[in-house]
Protein backbone atom coordinates (compact mmCIF):
# COMPACT_ATOMS: atom_id res chain seq x y z
CA UNK A 1 0.00 0.00 0.00
CA UNK A 2 2.83 2.33 0.66
CA UNK A 3 4.64 1.44 -2.09
CA UNK A 4 1.37 1.71 -4.66
CA UNK A 5 0.36 5.74 -2.71
CA UNK A 6 4.10 6.42 -3.61
CA UNK A 7 3.27 5.81 -7.12
CA UNK A 8 -0.19 7.87 -7.02
CA UNK A 9 1.40 10.44 -5.42
CA UNK A 10 4.11 10.23 -8.21
CA UNK A 11 1.88 10.40 -11.19
CA UNK A 12 -0.09 13.21 -9.48
CA UNK A 13 3.02 15.62 -9.30
CA UNK A 14 4.31 14.53 -12.73
CA UNK A 15 0.20 15.96 -13.67
CA UNK A 16 0.52 18.64 -12.13
CA UNK A 17 4.06 19.50 -13.20
CA UNK A 18 2.08 19.77 -17.06
CA UNK A 19 -0.75 21.06 -16.23
CA UNK A 20 -0.06 24.08 -13.85
CA UNK A 21 2.52 25.59 -16.66
CA UNK A 22 -0.03 24.54 -19.60
CA UNK A 23 -2.65 26.78 -17.05
CA UNK A 24 -0.59 29.24 -16.90
CA UNK A 25 0.45 29.91 -20.47
CA UNK A 26 -3.19 29.83 -21.15
CA UNK A 27 -4.10 32.31 -18.88
CA UNK A 28 -1.31 34.61 -19.59
CA UNK A 29 -2.14 34.18 -22.99
CA UNK A 30 -5.59 35.13 -22.42
CA UNK A 31 -4.40 38.18 -20.53
CA UNK A 32 -2.53 39.48 -22.98
CA UNK A 33 -4.73 38.86 -25.68
CA UNK A 34 -7.18 41.20 -23.63
CA UNK A 35 -4.20 44.00 -23.05
CA UNK A 36 -3.89 44.02 -26.57
CA UNK A 37 -7.33 43.90 -27.63
CA UNK A 38 -8.08 46.69 -25.43
CA UNK A 39 -5.30 49.12 -27.43
CA UNK A 40 -6.06 47.81 -30.98
CA UNK A 41 -6.56 50.36 -32.80
CA UNK A 42 -10.19 50.53 -34.09
CA UNK A 43 -10.72 51.33 -38.00
CA UNK A 44 -13.41 52.06 -40.50
CA UNK A 45 -13.68 49.24 -43.10
CA UNK A 46 -12.57 50.29 -46.48
CA UNK A 47 -15.18 48.70 -48.65
CA UNK A 48 -15.99 49.23 -52.12
CA UNK A 49 -18.60 50.90 -54.26
CA UNK A 50 -19.45 51.63 -58.03
CA UNK A 51 -21.08 55.40 -58.64
CA UNK A 52 -21.09 55.45 -62.52
CA UNK A 53 -24.31 55.56 -64.35
CA UNK A 54 -26.18 52.21 -64.74
CA UNK A 55 -25.15 49.00 -63.28
CA UNK A 56 -21.10 47.88 -62.37
CA UNK A 57 -20.02 46.30 -65.11
CA UNK A 58 -19.61 42.38 -64.44
CA UNK A 59 -16.86 41.50 -66.87
CA UNK A 60 -13.83 43.49 -67.42
CA UNK A 61 -11.36 45.35 -64.75
CA UNK A 62 -11.93 49.47 -64.75
CA UNK A 63 -9.55 50.97 -66.65
CA UNK A 64 -6.93 52.62 -64.44
CA UNK A 65 -5.20 54.50 -66.52
CA UNK A 66 -3.73 58.08 -65.26
CA UNK A 67 -4.77 61.05 -68.24
CA UNK A 68 -3.20 64.12 -68.63
CA UNK A 69 -6.48 66.87 -68.35
CA UNK A 70 -6.30 70.34 -69.76
CA UNK A 71 -8.84 72.83 -68.79
CA UNK A 72 -10.44 74.81 -71.73
CA UNK A 73 -12.50 77.37 -72.33
CA UNK A 74 -14.75 78.46 -75.63
CA UNK A 75 -15.92 82.13 -76.96
CA UNK A 76 -19.58 80.21 -76.42
CA UNK A 77 -19.04 79.33 -73.45
CA UNK A 78 -17.75 83.16 -72.36
CA UNK A 79 -20.69 84.64 -74.38
CA UNK A 80 -23.18 82.65 -72.49
CA UNK A 81 -21.90 84.37 -68.75
CA UNK A 82 -21.78 87.49 -70.35
CA UNK A 83 -25.37 87.48 -71.70
CA UNK A 84 -26.33 86.12 -68.20
CA UNK A 85 -24.67 89.08 -66.49
CA UNK A 86 -25.80 91.87 -68.25
CA UNK A 87 -29.32 90.64 -67.61
CA UNK A 88 -29.30 89.95 -63.92
CA UNK A 89 -32.04 91.88 -61.59
CA UNK A 90 -30.78 93.35 -58.52
CA UNK A 91 -33.09 94.14 -55.06
CA UNK A 92 -31.32 97.22 -53.20
CA UNK A 93 -30.01 96.53 -49.79
CA UNK A 94 -31.09 98.05 -46.83
CA UNK A 95 -29.73 100.94 -46.10
CA UNK A 96 -26.42 100.50 -43.91
CA UNK A 97 -27.21 96.71 -44.14
CA UNK A 98 -23.59 96.28 -44.87
CA UNK A 99 -23.26 92.43 -45.01
CA UNK A 100 -25.72 91.55 -42.43
CA UNK A 101 -28.36 90.10 -44.62
CA UNK A 102 -26.30 88.47 -46.77
CA UNK A 103 -24.47 89.65 -49.88
CA UNK A 104 -25.06 93.66 -50.33
CA UNK A 105 -26.12 93.67 -54.00
CA UNK A 106 -24.63 97.11 -53.99
CA UNK A 107 -21.14 96.14 -53.76
CA UNK A 108 -22.23 92.68 -56.00
CA UNK A 109 -23.25 95.16 -58.81
CA UNK A 110 -19.52 96.12 -58.64
CA UNK A 111 -18.52 92.83 -58.36
CA UNK A 112 -20.51 91.56 -61.78
CA UNK A 113 -19.16 95.08 -63.67
CA UNK A 114 -15.83 93.93 -63.04
CA UNK A 115 -16.40 90.05 -64.00
CA UNK A 116 -18.08 91.31 -66.98
CA UNK A 117 -15.80 94.13 -68.31
CA UNK A 118 -12.27 93.08 -66.77
CA UNK A 119 -12.13 89.54 -65.48
CA UNK A 120 -10.22 87.48 -68.39
CA UNK A 121 -11.18 83.90 -68.03
CA UNK A 122 -9.11 82.99 -70.90
CA UNK A 123 -5.99 84.42 -68.93
CA UNK A 124 -7.11 82.74 -65.65
CA UNK A 125 -7.35 79.24 -67.88
CA UNK A 126 -3.48 79.77 -68.56
CA UNK A 127 -3.33 80.51 -64.57
CA UNK A 128 -4.51 76.85 -63.66
CA UNK A 129 -3.06 75.03 -65.88
CA UNK A 130 0.39 76.46 -65.26
CA UNK A 131 0.45 72.72 -62.82
CA UNK A 132 -0.20 69.42 -64.03
CA UNK A 133 -3.82 68.21 -64.20
CA UNK A 134 -4.85 64.33 -64.51
CA UNK A 135 -8.09 62.46 -64.47
CA UNK A 136 -8.36 58.78 -63.63
CA UNK A 137 -11.47 56.85 -63.14
CA UNK A 138 -12.31 55.02 -59.83
CA UNK A 139 -15.37 53.20 -58.74
CA UNK A 140 -16.83 54.34 -62.17
CA UNK A 141 -16.35 58.18 -62.14
CA UNK A 142 -13.94 59.96 -63.36
CA UNK A 143 -11.39 61.99 -60.33
CA UNK A 144 -9.74 65.14 -61.51
CA UNK A 145 -6.76 66.31 -59.64
CA UNK A 146 -3.24 68.37 -59.88
CA UNK A 147 0.11 66.17 -59.30
CA UNK A 148 3.23 68.88 -58.48
CA UNK A 149 6.56 67.54 -57.97
CA UNK A 150 9.57 69.63 -56.35
CA UNK A 151 11.52 71.23 -59.43
CA UNK A 152 14.92 70.51 -56.74
CA UNK A 153 15.87 67.55 -54.02
CA UNK A 154 18.42 67.87 -52.15
CA UNK A 155 21.05 65.57 -51.97
CA UNK A 156 19.41 62.55 -49.52
CA UNK A 157 16.38 64.18 -48.68
CA UNK A 158 13.08 62.33 -49.32
CA UNK A 159 10.35 63.50 -50.81
CA UNK A 160 7.35 63.83 -49.03
CA UNK A 161 4.23 62.86 -50.76
CA UNK A 162 1.14 64.74 -49.27
CA UNK A 163 -2.51 64.50 -50.53
CA UNK A 164 -4.46 68.56 -49.92
CA UNK A 165 -8.34 68.53 -49.50
CA UNK A 166 -10.44 70.96 -50.16
CA UNK A 167 -14.11 71.83 -49.12
CA UNK A 168 -16.74 73.93 -49.57
CA UNK A 169 -17.46 76.53 -51.49
CA UNK A 170 -13.60 75.95 -52.29
CA UNK A 171 -11.68 73.73 -54.64
CA UNK A 172 -8.26 72.78 -55.85
CA UNK A 173 -7.99 76.38 -56.70
CA UNK A 174 -7.19 77.22 -53.00
CA UNK A 175 -3.96 75.58 -52.61
CA UNK A 176 -2.04 77.57 -55.48
CA UNK A 177 -0.42 79.83 -53.68
CA UNK A 178 0.36 77.19 -51.08
CA UNK A 179 2.09 75.12 -53.53
CA UNK A 180 5.29 76.33 -54.70
CA UNK A 181 5.92 77.07 -50.89
CA UNK A 182 5.59 73.21 -50.08
CA UNK A 183 7.03 71.81 -53.25
CA UNK A 184 9.87 74.21 -53.40
CA UNK A 185 10.19 75.69 -49.64
CA UNK A 186 14.18 76.63 -49.81
CA UNK A 187 13.50 79.15 -52.48
CA UNK A 188 11.01 80.83 -50.23
CA UNK A 189 12.56 81.00 -47.10
CA UNK A 190 10.65 78.45 -45.86
CA UNK A 191 12.91 75.95 -44.51
CA UNK A 192 16.61 74.85 -45.97
CA UNK A 193 15.47 71.98 -47.37
CA UNK A 194 14.82 69.43 -45.02
CA UNK A 195 11.33 68.80 -46.07
CA UNK A 196 10.48 69.02 -49.28
CA UNK A 197 6.67 67.67 -50.49
CA UNK A 198 5.13 66.80 -53.82
CA UNK A 199 1.60 67.93 -53.46
CA UNK A 200 -1.59 65.92 -54.97
CA UNK A 201 -4.27 67.84 -54.97
CA UNK A 202 -7.94 66.38 -55.77
CA UNK A 203 -11.16 67.33 -56.74
CA UNK A 204 -13.56 65.92 -54.22
CA UNK A 205 -16.50 63.73 -57.04
CA UNK A 206 -18.99 66.37 -57.77
CA UNK A 207 -16.78 69.33 -57.53
CA UNK A 208 -15.25 71.27 -60.23
CA UNK A 209 -13.59 69.04 -62.86
CA UNK A 210 -14.11 65.19 -60.83
CA UNK A 211 -17.15 64.02 -62.07
CA UNK A 212 -20.25 63.96 -59.93
CA UNK A 213 -21.95 60.37 -58.62
CA UNK A 214 -24.53 59.13 -60.44
CA UNK A 215 -26.28 57.59 -57.53
CA UNK A 216 -27.03 58.20 -53.96
CA UNK A 217 -25.41 57.70 -50.56
CA UNK A 218 -21.69 59.51 -51.54
CA UNK A 219 -20.32 60.60 -48.71
CA UNK A 220 -16.85 61.08 -46.81
CA UNK A 221 -16.12 57.29 -46.31
CA UNK A 222 -16.43 56.98 -50.10
CA UNK A 223 -14.71 59.93 -50.87
CA UNK A 224 -12.03 58.94 -48.49
CA UNK A 225 -11.69 54.96 -49.77
CA UNK A 226 -11.50 57.05 -53.62
CA UNK A 227 -8.33 58.88 -52.25
CA UNK A 228 -6.68 55.90 -51.02
CA UNK A 229 -7.56 54.10 -54.08
CA UNK A 230 -5.60 57.61 -56.08
CA UNK A 231 -2.47 57.54 -53.89
CA UNK A 232 -2.47 53.74 -54.39
CA UNK A 233 -2.12 54.19 -58.25
CA UNK A 234 0.18 57.36 -58.06
CA UNK A 235 2.21 54.43 -56.20
CA UNK A 236 2.14 55.83 -53.03
CA UNK A 237 2.08 53.30 -49.94
CA UNK A 238 2.74 56.24 -47.41
CA UNK A 239 2.08 59.46 -47.81
CA UNK A 240 0.64 62.31 -45.36
CA UNK A 241 -2.58 64.05 -45.83
CA UNK A 242 -4.12 67.66 -45.13
CA UNK A 243 -7.16 69.24 -44.69
CA UNK A 244 -9.79 71.89 -43.71
CA UNK A 245 -13.65 72.10 -43.85
CA UNK A 246 -14.55 69.05 -45.70
CA UNK A 247 -11.26 67.92 -46.49
CA UNK A 248 -10.73 67.48 -42.99
CA UNK A 249 -13.14 65.48 -42.81
CA UNK A 250 -12.24 63.58 -45.43
CA UNK A 251 -8.80 62.93 -44.59
CA UNK A 252 -9.71 62.15 -41.17
CA UNK A 253 -12.09 59.16 -42.28
CA UNK A 254 -9.07 58.39 -44.69
CA UNK A 255 -6.06 58.08 -41.14
CA UNK A 256 -9.34 55.97 -39.75
CA UNK A 257 -9.60 53.52 -42.34
CA UNK A 258 -6.25 52.74 -43.25
CA UNK A 259 -3.99 54.32 -40.59
CA UNK A 260 -0.57 52.03 -41.81
CA UNK A 261 -0.62 54.03 -44.58
CA UNK A 262 -0.81 57.55 -43.05
CA UNK A 263 2.29 58.99 -42.02
CA UNK A 264 0.89 62.12 -40.23
CA UNK A 265 -2.42 64.36 -40.83
CA UNK A 266 -2.39 67.84 -40.58
CA UNK A 267 -5.71 69.89 -39.88
CA UNK A 268 -6.93 73.43 -40.09
CA UNK A 269 -10.40 72.42 -38.93
CA UNK A 270 -11.30 70.07 -36.73
CA UNK A 271 -14.46 68.04 -36.16
CA UNK A 272 -15.33 66.76 -32.55
CA UNK A 273 -18.46 65.58 -32.80
CA UNK A 274 -20.85 64.66 -29.76
CA UNK A 275 -21.21 66.69 -26.54
CA UNK A 276 -21.70 64.91 -23.49
CA UNK A 277 -21.75 65.41 -20.09
CA UNK A 278 -17.95 66.05 -19.33
CA UNK A 279 -17.97 68.92 -22.42
CA UNK A 280 -21.01 70.57 -20.95
CA UNK A 281 -19.20 70.47 -17.60
CA UNK A 282 -15.90 71.62 -19.44
CA UNK A 283 -17.55 74.60 -20.97
CA UNK A 284 -18.93 75.93 -17.50
CA UNK A 285 -16.00 75.71 -15.71
CA UNK A 286 -13.88 76.66 -18.33
CA UNK A 287 -15.36 80.50 -18.32
CA UNK A 288 -14.13 80.41 -14.75
CA UNK A 289 -11.21 78.47 -14.17
CA UNK A 290 -9.82 77.37 -17.67
CA UNK A 291 -7.27 76.14 -16.13
CA UNK A 292 -8.66 73.84 -14.27
CA UNK A 293 -10.36 71.73 -16.83
CA UNK A 294 -7.22 71.85 -19.29
CA UNK A 295 -8.17 75.27 -20.93
CA UNK A 296 -5.07 77.95 -22.00
CA UNK A 297 -5.84 81.44 -21.63
CA UNK A 298 -5.70 81.64 -25.68
CA UNK A 299 -8.85 79.07 -25.16
CA UNK A 300 -10.30 80.89 -23.24
CA UNK A 301 -10.10 84.12 -25.23
CA UNK A 302 -11.08 82.34 -28.63
CA UNK A 303 -13.87 80.36 -26.60
CA UNK A 304 -15.61 82.62 -24.43
CA UNK A 305 -18.60 83.91 -24.23
CA UNK A 306 -19.49 80.84 -25.05
CA UNK A 307 -23.27 81.08 -26.04
CA UNK A 308 -22.19 84.63 -27.81
CA UNK A 309 -19.47 82.44 -30.58
CA UNK A 310 -21.47 78.92 -29.88
CA UNK A 311 -24.33 79.00 -30.89
CA UNK A 312 -25.66 82.36 -31.99
CA UNK A 313 -22.19 82.81 -34.24
CA UNK A 314 -22.84 79.37 -35.35
CA UNK A 315 -26.54 79.61 -35.96
CA UNK A 316 -25.83 82.90 -37.87
CA UNK A 317 -23.46 81.30 -40.38
CA UNK A 318 -25.19 77.61 -40.75
CA UNK A 319 -28.42 78.27 -42.53
CA UNK A 320 -26.97 77.24 -46.00
CA UNK A 321 -26.28 73.94 -44.17
CA UNK A 322 -29.58 73.05 -43.60
CA UNK A 323 -31.15 73.65 -46.88
CA UNK A 324 -28.14 71.22 -48.28
CA UNK A 325 -28.41 68.86 -45.58
CA UNK A 326 -32.38 68.21 -46.62
CA UNK A 327 -32.67 69.79 -49.94
CA UNK A 328 -29.81 70.68 -51.88
CA UNK A 329 -31.64 70.49 -55.30
CA UNK A 330 -33.71 73.42 -55.00
CA UNK A 331 -31.60 75.87 -54.23
CA UNK A 332 -28.95 74.55 -56.70
CA UNK A 333 -31.62 74.90 -59.30
CA UNK A 334 -31.11 78.53 -59.20
CA UNK A 335 -27.43 78.65 -58.10
CA UNK A 336 -26.81 76.54 -61.10
CA UNK A 337 -28.54 79.18 -63.95
CA UNK A 338 -27.53 82.45 -62.97
CA UNK A 339 -23.71 83.72 -62.48
CA UNK A 340 -24.76 86.25 -60.20
CA UNK A 341 -26.91 84.24 -58.04
CA UNK A 342 -24.18 81.94 -57.63
CA UNK A 343 -21.31 84.50 -57.29
CA UNK A 344 -22.90 85.70 -54.23
CA UNK A 345 -23.85 82.63 -52.51
CA UNK A 346 -19.99 81.61 -52.61
CA UNK A 347 -18.59 84.59 -52.30
CA UNK A 348 -20.73 85.62 -48.87
CA UNK A 349 -18.61 82.65 -47.59
CA UNK A 350 -15.60 84.06 -47.83
CA UNK A 351 -16.56 87.37 -46.40
CA UNK A 352 -17.90 85.92 -42.90
CA UNK A 353 -15.76 83.12 -42.53
CA UNK A 354 -12.47 84.90 -43.48
CA UNK A 355 -13.14 87.29 -40.89
CA UNK A 356 -16.37 87.76 -38.76
CA UNK A 357 -16.06 91.32 -38.54
CA UNK A 358 -16.38 91.86 -42.41
CA UNK A 359 -20.32 91.75 -41.41
CA UNK A 360 -19.99 95.28 -40.58
CA UNK A 361 -18.61 96.39 -44.05
CA UNK A 362 -20.40 97.62 -46.98
CA UNK A 363 -18.00 95.39 -49.30
CA UNK A 364 -17.58 92.39 -46.97
CA UNK A 365 -13.83 92.85 -46.73
CA UNK A 366 -13.31 90.58 -49.52
CA UNK A 367 -10.86 92.52 -51.38
CA UNK A 368 -8.66 93.28 -48.44
CA UNK A 369 -8.01 89.51 -48.38
CA UNK A 370 -8.53 87.88 -52.07
CA UNK A 371 -8.01 89.80 -55.10
CA UNK A 372 -11.64 90.08 -57.33
CA UNK A 373 -9.64 87.59 -60.07
CA UNK A 374 -8.86 84.73 -57.32
CA UNK A 375 -12.64 85.13 -56.08
CA UNK A 376 -14.26 84.74 -59.24
CA UNK A 377 -11.87 81.96 -60.65
CA UNK A 378 -12.99 80.07 -58.16
CA UNK A 379 -16.54 80.70 -59.01
CA UNK A 380 -15.99 80.18 -62.56
CA UNK A 381 -14.61 76.56 -61.46
CA UNK A 382 -18.47 75.94 -59.94
CA UNK A 383 -19.99 77.73 -62.93
CA UNK A 384 -18.38 75.78 -66.45
CA UNK A 385 -18.56 72.36 -64.46
CA UNK A 386 -22.10 72.90 -63.43
CA UNK A 387 -21.19 71.49 -60.24
CA UNK A 388 -22.45 73.35 -57.79
CA UNK A 389 -25.38 71.01 -57.65
CA UNK A 390 -23.30 68.06 -56.89
CA UNK A 391 -21.43 69.89 -54.64
CA UNK A 392 -24.27 71.07 -52.13
CA UNK A 393 -25.35 67.38 -52.18
CA UNK A 394 -22.47 66.35 -50.28
CA UNK A 395 -24.11 67.75 -47.23
CA UNK A 396 -27.11 65.48 -47.89
CA UNK A 397 -25.34 61.94 -48.10
CA UNK A 398 -23.12 62.83 -45.11
CA UNK A 399 -25.22 64.08 -42.59
CA UNK A 400 -28.42 61.84 -43.74
CA UNK A 401 -25.87 58.71 -42.83
CA UNK A 402 -23.95 60.44 -39.95
CA UNK A 403 -26.42 63.47 -38.73
CA UNK A 404 -23.80 64.28 -36.12
CA UNK A 405 -20.36 63.74 -37.79
CA UNK A 406 -19.61 61.50 -35.04
CA UNK A 407 -17.99 58.26 -36.99
CA UNK A 408 -14.97 60.19 -35.76
CA UNK A 409 -15.18 60.32 -32.12
CA UNK A 410 -16.73 56.54 -32.71
CA UNK A 411 -13.59 55.26 -34.02
CA UNK A 412 -10.73 58.17 -33.24
CA UNK A 413 -7.81 58.91 -34.99
CA UNK A 414 -4.66 57.55 -33.57
CA UNK A 415 -1.88 58.71 -36.72
CA UNK A 416 0.06 61.40 -35.81
CA UNK A 417 -1.70 64.66 -35.70
CA UNK A 418 -0.90 68.53 -36.10
CA UNK A 419 -3.39 70.88 -35.58
CA UNK A 420 -3.54 74.70 -37.44
CA UNK A 421 -6.15 76.63 -35.01
CA UNK A 422 -6.91 79.74 -37.13
CA UNK A 423 -8.47 82.64 -35.11
CA UNK A 424 -10.72 83.77 -37.31
CA UNK A 425 -12.19 80.22 -38.02
CA UNK A 426 -15.88 79.08 -37.51
CA UNK A 427 -15.52 77.16 -34.27
CA UNK A 428 -12.18 77.21 -32.14
CA UNK A 429 -11.77 73.41 -30.64
CA UNK A 430 -9.09 73.43 -27.69
CA UNK A 431 -6.40 71.00 -27.50
CA UNK A 432 -7.87 69.10 -24.32
CA UNK A 433 -10.95 68.74 -26.68
CA UNK A 434 -9.30 67.56 -30.05
CA UNK A 435 -7.25 64.64 -27.91
CA UNK A 436 -10.78 63.13 -27.37
CA UNK A 437 -10.99 62.14 -31.04
CA UNK A 438 -7.35 62.56 -32.23
CA UNK A 439 -5.51 60.56 -29.90
CA UNK A 440 -1.73 61.12 -30.47
CA UNK A 441 -1.56 65.00 -31.57
CA UNK A 442 2.18 65.84 -32.10
CA UNK A 443 1.86 69.81 -32.48
CA UNK A 444 -1.15 72.10 -31.82
CA UNK A 445 -0.47 75.69 -33.15
CA UNK A 446 -2.19 78.96 -32.36
CA UNK A 447 -2.24 80.52 -35.80
CA UNK A 448 -1.67 84.69 -35.70
CA UNK A 449 -4.36 85.46 -37.93
CA UNK A 450 -6.37 83.76 -40.58
CA UNK A 451 -9.78 82.16 -40.64
CA UNK A 452 -11.34 79.47 -42.80
CA UNK A 453 -9.66 79.37 -45.84
CA UNK A 454 -6.16 78.90 -44.58
CA UNK A 455 -4.31 78.31 -47.74
CA UNK A 456 -5.97 80.27 -49.30
CA UNK A 457 -5.57 83.37 -47.35
CA UNK A 458 -2.78 82.20 -45.39
CA UNK A 459 -0.28 80.02 -47.46
CA UNK A 460 2.83 81.03 -45.84
CA UNK A 461 1.06 80.43 -42.26
CA UNK A 462 -0.29 77.33 -42.86
CA UNK A 463 2.74 76.00 -45.02
CA UNK A 464 5.55 76.89 -42.05
CA UNK A 465 3.19 74.70 -39.77
CA UNK A 466 2.85 71.56 -42.16
CA UNK A 467 7.03 71.83 -42.42
CA UNK A 468 7.13 72.13 -38.26
CA UNK A 469 4.68 69.13 -38.22
CA UNK A 470 6.03 66.86 -41.05
CA UNK A 471 9.50 67.63 -39.59
CA UNK A 472 8.76 66.58 -35.96
CA UNK A 473 7.21 62.93 -37.10
CA UNK A 474 9.99 62.26 -39.43
CA UNK A 475 12.26 62.88 -36.13
CA UNK A 476 10.11 60.42 -34.16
Amino acid sequence: ETFLSRIRSFEYSQRNAVLVPVATLGVGGMLVYWLRSRHKIKTIEMGDGWWGSGERPLKGKEDESIRPFRIETSDKEIEDLHYRLERARYTPPLEEAAFHYGFNSSYLQKVVAYWRNQFDWRKQVEVLNKYPHFQTTIEGINIHFIHVKPSYVPHGKAVQPLLMVHGWPGSFYEFYKIIPLLTEPARHGLNEGDIVFEVICPSIPGYGFSEAPHKQGFDSIATARIFHKLMNRLGFKEYYLQGGDWGSHITSIMAQMLPQSVKGLHLNLIFVGKQGLGRMISVVLGAYVPWLVGLTREDARRTYPFIQKNVYDLLRESGYLHIQATKPDTAGCGLNDSPVGLAAYILEKFSTWTDKSFLNKDNGGLESKYSLDELLTNVMIYWVTSSIVSSVRFYKENITSDPDLSALSRVGVYVPTGIAAFPQEIVHTPRVWAKQIFKNIITYSYMPRGGHFAAFEEPKLLAQDIVHFVRKVEQL
